[in-house]
């Protein structure tokens, strides 16, 4: 073979590997566009997250259609979701077949006794319905809320060690707070002589505008070596500055007294705007995440967005009260697939 037919052969060889590899990167890019658009963030505020029998039910304030009802997704990982799944067009609880005509808001699921429930607000009162699955309808055979004489949102449910049941909410007086009042069995009410007021937006970092009506919400309980463990929100939820500290207690009924490690979620520690009101949960492991709403972006509220990240109990060396701790660098913002 001559000279110039041998650089003519190493050039369609070079030729044909350039060709080759830039079909590869196409192919890459192509199917990197193609992964992006089949997923998104899921607009969820409030979210909260059941887990029941291998399976995640993510339900939420639904951005831009809050009068509707309640939407849910479904997830075996918590980082990909499917839907919305509910049986009512994709809601699980639809306008109509239980309380409410308007701002279902901050929804709480749990299973009891062979039921599901779903603690929710609409119309700025707390109801309570029920269903044979977590994918809904839940429904309501006398369309009615909690009979209490102030407007009141963002229930939590919690049941103690005792069997004793409690709603954690926020009543909408001189500010939001957040109060607690031990339940009746068939959670058709709250026993009036247990109310107690628990949390106020007192500290510097709760009302970071200075604003005449201050905002504590989004409460949610657990238990940890027999203290409790409160975790809220506070400031304006369109406040850039909306984040998350807790408060701990001997008792269910309080006294509470705030961690000064709060907030421990916040655009600070995040790197989002309005990071806030959400729920906690132990995933199929054990581990505990704590599921929230951030703001759409920097600049835009709505429609506001699911995120999570890993939270953890760090133990006192002396054995004294653990330290509920947020790790930062394991936040994420779940995708739905299309």
């Amino acid at each position: 073979m001559t000279s110039k037919n041998r650089a003519l052969k190493f050039i369609a060889v070079s030729i044909s590997y350039f060709l080759i590899a830039f079909w590869i990167c196409s192919c890459s890019l192509r199917s990197q566009a193609q992964d992006a658009a089949e997923e998104s963030s899921i607009n969820l505020a409030d979210p909260t997250v059941f887990y029941h029998e291998g399976t995640y039910y993510l339900y939420g304030t639904v951005e831009g259609n809050a009068d509707e009802g309640f939407e849910v997704y479904t997830s075996k990982d918590m980082k990909s979701w499917e839907g919305p799944a509910g049986v009512r067009d994709g809601f699980a609880l639809k306008q109509g077949e239980a309380f409410g005509t308007k701002g279902f808001w901050a929804p709480q699921v749990f299973y009891h006794q062979g039921k599901f429930y779903m603690a929710y607000t609409a119309n700025e009162n707390i109801a309570i319905a029920e269903s044979n699955s977590p994918l809904g309808p839940f429904k309501q055979q006398v369309k009615q809320p909690l009979a209490v004489p102030v407007k009141q949102i963002d229930p939590f449910i919690f049941m103690d060690d005792d069997g004793k049941k409690y709603l954690y909410h926020v009543r909408l007086k001189d500010g939001n707070r957040i109060f607690v009042a031990e339940m009746t069995d068939n959670f058709s009410g709250i026993k009036e002589e247990t109310l107690r007021e628990c949390i106020a937006a007192e500290e510097p970092w709760e009302n970071t505008a200075n604003a005449d009506w201050p905002v504590a919400e989004g409460p949610t309980v657990l238990k940890h070596k027999g203290l409790y463990y409160m975790i809220y929100s506070a400031n304006d939820f369109r406040n850039p500055d909306y984040a998350v500290g807790y408060a701990t207690s001997r008792s269910p009924l309080g006294p509470w007294v705030k961690h000064n490690s709060s907030p421990v979620i916040s655009t600070k520690t995040i790197g989002e705007s309005g990071t806030g009101h959400g729920d906690i949960l132990k995933d199929k492991s054990g581990n505990l995440v704590y599921v929230f709403h951030t703001h759409q972006s920097d600049t835009t509220v709505a429609p506001r967005k699911t995120a999570m990240v890993k939270a953890n109990f760090l133990e006192s060396p002396g054995g004294g009260e653990a330290k509920l701790i947020v790790d930062p660098n394991s936040f994420f913002y779940p995708k739905v697939k299309h």
